[in-house]
């Protein structure tokens, strides 16, 4: 979502990280563009420039959030099905939640805003889409299990591991480390696709 320093010389980015300040400490409900615009030092007419209502920040918000994610599936649908591209999966989109931390902390914190905005089903669809390229299509419903606990293990993590102990990298990386274990118990060598390139060959 961009670095704080570049972000802070772009005016509608300010406002969209002013305003997810604000959502996230009074709730969505509870703020007013107005408030956004005084928090900025700015006119309610600057803001309008930018965006007419409150659902316009949260939607440009989110758009920001799933283009690397949509990069991402598109990226994956074009490999190979294999362990290290599924483990290839799991490292990107942790990088993901890693910029948009402060976005998944409002969806997480204003649930009721999410689902009425509609952005929570998008993101559900997203969600699913991952799930269907670290899973495969005859796995066991316990594999299956593994692979969804994986991506849900990095978005609770966010928020749980914030209690714990701990400098937030290595968190961070404890995380990654668990959800690539859980996809790599998924995917048994013995369930695993064979590669493009490795040669089948039978004995005469």
């Amino acid at each position: 979502m961009g670095t704080p320093q570049a972000r802070r010389g772009n005016t509608r980015q300010r406002i969209q990280d002013v305003a997810l300040e604000l959502f996230s400490e009074h709730g969505y409900d509870k703020t007013s563009l107005r408030e956004i615009a005084e928090q900025l030092d700015v006119t309610k007419a600057a803001l309008y420039y930018h965006f007419k209502t409150k659902e316009d920040i949260v939607i440009s918000l989110f758009q920001d959030l799933v283009k690397p994610i949509d990069e991402l599936i598109t990226w994956a649908q074009g490999q190979p099905r294999t362990l290290e591209t599924k483990q290839e999966v799991i490292r990107r989109y942790s990088e993901s939640l890693r910029a948009g931390e402060p976005l998944f902390r409002f969806m997480q914190e204003n649930q009721a805003a999410v689902r009425d905005l509609s952005i929570g089903e998008t993101f559900k669809q997203r969600m699913l889409s991952l799930f269907d390229l670290l899973k495969e299509p005859e796995s066991e419903l316990t594999d299956q299990v593994r692979c969804i606990t994986a991506l849900f293990s990095l978005h609770a993590g966010m928020f749980a591991m914030q209690n714990v102990e701990g400098d937030p990298e290595e968190k961070r990386n404890a995380l990654l480390e668990v959800a690539t274990e859980l996809v790599t118990a998924a995917n048994p060598p013995s369930r695993r696709p064979a590669r493009p390139d490795s040669a089948q060959t039978e004995s005469p």
